[in-house]
C-alpha cells in the first residue's frame, strides 16, 4: 500500500521551477508513494494572538497535513534561506504549542534553483527546523538540483534521463526511509 505524503511547495508562482519539479515527481514516486500536494498561498501570517480563534485556512491546512504519513518538501532559495511562505507554513504547522501537526513525520528536502549550487542554503536552513520540529530528516542522498529553468519539459517531464534517474532514486530511498522511520 502507497504510503500518503503531503506535499509543500516553498514558492507561490502558480508556474514555479518548484511546482513543475513536484508535480513531475508524481509518476516517478509511484507505487510506493501517493503525492498530494498541499497549498500555502492563502495561509495568514502566523501570530499566537491569532490563534484564539485560528482562520479556516489554517484549520484547513493543519487537517490537511496531520493525516500524512510523511513530508516532501520542495523549495527554490531565496537570499540563501528559505522562502517566506514556507517558514509560515510550518509556523501555522507546528502551532498551537504541543499541537504539531508536523512532529514524527519523516521529511525528504529537495531545494532547486536556476543556479549552480541548487538552493543548498535553503535546504540547509529547513533541515535546521525541521530537526527542531522532531522530523526525521532523509539525509542521503542529499537533493540539490541546479538548472531548475530548465529541468521539467513542457508535458510535465524531466527529460534528462541522469537527472530523472536521481530523483527517482530519491523518491525510492526516501519511501524506504518512511517505512523504517514512520510511527506505525
Amino acid at each position: 500500500m502507497a504510503r500518503n505524503v503531503a506535499v509543500i511547495i516553498g514558492s507561490l508562482r502558480k508556474e514555479s521551477f518548484s511546482r513543475k519539479l513536484a508535480n513531475a515527481l508524481i509518476p516517478l514516486s509511484k507505487p510506493a508513494l501517493d503525492l498530494k500536494l498541499i497549498e500555502i498561498a492563502d495561509l495568514q501570517l502566523y501570530s499566537e494572538d491569532t490563534e484564539k480563534n485560528p482562520p479556516r485556512e489554517w484549520i484547513a491546512f493543519r487537517d490537511a497535513v496531520r493525516p500524512a504519513d510523511a513530508v516532501l518538501f520542495v523549495t527554490p532559495e531565496y537570499n540563501r534561506s528559505v522562502p517566506g511562505c514556507l517558514k509560515n507554513a510550518i509556523d501555522v504547522g507546528s502551532r498551537p504549542y504541543g499541537s504539531s501537526v508536523w512532529s514524527g513525520k519523516p521529511a525528504c528536502v529537495i531545494s532547486n534553483s536556476p543556479g549552480n549550487i541548487g538552493g543548498f542554503g535553503a535546504n540547509h536552513h529547513l533541515r535546521q527546523s525541521l530537526v527542531f520540529l522532531d522530523m526525521p530528516v532523509l539525509q542521503q542522498p542529499e537533493a540539490y538540483i541546479a538548472g531548475a529553468n530548465k529541468l521539467v519539459n513542457d508535458k510535465g517531464e524531466i527529460e534528462e534521463q541522469a537527472k530523472r534517474d536521481f530523483l527517482t532514486k530519491i523518491m525510492q530511498t526516501f519511501a524506504g526511509w518512511i517505512e523504517k522511520t514512520a510511527s506505525k
